[in-house]
């Protein structure tokens, strides 16, 4: 229970079902370097949100200190990312684990069958592979199966997510005023949740202050074109704060960290025919149906993007090549690409891994 709407009404939910429920919710901040009276999902007073809507339905509520294990498992990555250059998803670190590992070995241990959450996706067990799926949401436009990807097939096995066939959020917070919810109206947290203000470079000052050096701005072809704040303030696709004189439109082409070099170029150079992976994670597809014939899928390159066609060829144990059917804008390595089932099978989470890098255009 992160204190908003979702995560509450996915208990209440339950509560109404005779489920017998138990609300926990993670303490992940530093108290000495976050602002801990805030509104977001790492702040007291989201906790107080919890605790307040736990006695509302009527269910015991235990707050469980996980600060160690967020700061190595999701804290230190996402500073580590910055450190290659790459663009992070700190939320997908943070499912994987901690919710979905730490969290669902604690719930056993308080005698908990399942563990549900606020996220919409749904999860099911193919009866012809006996194997746990996950499923997209009944609502594309919430729907969270993108962030979920790394789930295991023992976490999914114990997985429940009441609002995966909610259609709208409004109908989210319907439910809560059903529920009598003081959190129906409360706005939905857009922020990273252990950077305060909003502003991931504040907390780089401090992380990694190496990161915001000042760099220089380079072309596709090596070209040095003008001068930056500092690489943390750049990624993949970006537009703003290239102050670079040009007669079209320049974006971030690529950012390396190590040198401070930013390459910059036209929109139309921003497309790759597919990209690297790493680190994968296998959800409807065992690990070995993959192999050097090309795999038919979609794909999903970032958060907020439609499934597009493609296909997977295994290139190592533990990486493949995503080729795209037709070229994709802004490939950034550090994001997540995850694989979605077509056909039959569409809206199927097959599996994901972390973007390390663009295929190059032959």
């Amino acid at each position: 229970m992160s204190g908003g709407v979702d995560s509450s009404v996915a208990a209440a939910v339950l509560k109404e079902q005779g489920v017998n429920v138990i609300g926990i919710t993670l303490q992940i901040w530093q108290e000495s370097s976050h602002d801990t009276k805030g509104a977001g999902c790492c702040s007291l007073g989201a906790v107080e949100d919890a605790r307040r809507v736990a006695t509302r339905i009527g269910i015991p509520h235990y707050v469980l200190n996980y600060r160690e294990p967020f700061a190595e498992k999701v804290i230190k990555p996402f500073v580590e990312s910055y450190k290659m250059g790459w663009t992070p998803n700190p939320c997908i670190n943070c499912n994987r684990y901690i919710k979905f590992n730490a969290l669902m070995k604690r719930a056993k241990q308080l005698g908990a069958t399942k563990l549900a959450t606020g996220h919409y996706a749904r999860v099911f067990r193919d009866p012809l592979t006996d194997r746990f799926g996950l499923l997209t949401a009944g609502s594309v436009a919430k729907d969270q199966s993108y962030a979920l990807y790394a789930s295991t097939q023992s976490e999914l096995a114990h997985m429940t997510m009441p609002l995966g066939g909610v259609q709208t959020k409004d109908e989210t917070r319907e439910l809560a005023r059903k529920y009598n919810l003081a959190v129906a109206d409360k706005p939905d947290s857009q922020e990273i949740c252990f950077v305060q203000n909003g502003d991931y470079r504040d907390f780089l000052a401090n992380a990694a202050p190496e990161t915001l050096a000042p760099g220089t701005f380079v072309d596709s072809a090596g070209t040095r074109r003008g001068s930056h704040e500092g690489a943390a303030h750049y990624t993949v696709g970006q537009r703003k704060k290239i102050n670079v004189g040009s007669l079209t439109p320049l974006y971030v082409l690529s950012v390396d960290a190590q040198s401070g070099e930013v390459t910059i170029g036209t929109d139309e150079e921003l497309y790759a025919p597919g990209c690297r992976v790493e680190d994968l994670n296998w959800v409807a597809l065992a690990p070995l149906e993959i192999g050097n014939v090309p795999y038919p899928c979609a794909v999903k390159i970032r958060y907020n993007m439609s499934p597009a066609p493609a296909h997977l060829v295994r290139t190592g144990e533990d990486a493949l090549e995503v080729r795209f059917d037709e070229p994709l804008r802004a490939v950034a390595p550090g994001q997540a690409a995850v694989f979605y089932g077509t056909g039959a099978t569409d809206g199927w989470v097959l599996g994901g891994g972390t973007i390390t890098g663009k295929l190059q255009k032959k």
